[in-house]
């Protein structure tokens, strides 16, 4: 069953957007994805806010990729203008993909 997590972020004070989501697809993203991410979905939820949505295979892989998850945080948002607001996970227990595929 495949594990999912959401996390926000805010957009530092006087930071440019455009200049920062930049590094979050050219750095943040396809490191998630060498981690095992299948899927990474980042949503502009204000003008300093996102959310990023991340699927994994499972929770297995999602929770072994956690220590490189953190460094990656650690590294990554020193240049890329955001800070870390919240985190939800968990497993997928429903899901439509078209209408006649449910789960």
């Amino acid at each position: 069953m495949s594990y999912m997590t959401i996390t926000t972020r805010e957009l530092s004070d006087g930071s440019d957007w455009d200049t920062n989501l930049r590094n979050v697809r050219e750095h943040r993203m396809p490191a998630l994805i060498e981690m095992g991410a299948t899927r990474v979905t980042v949503i502009r939820t204000s003008d300093r806010t996102s959310a990023a949505i991340s699927e994994w295979p499972d929770q297995r892989t999602r929770d072994n990729a956690m220590h490189l998850i953190e460094q990656v945080r650690g590294k990554i948002q020193a240049n890329d203008g955001f800070r870390l607001t919240g985190e939800m996970r968990g497993a997928v227990v429903a899901e439509v993909r078209n209408a006649v595929e449910l789960i």
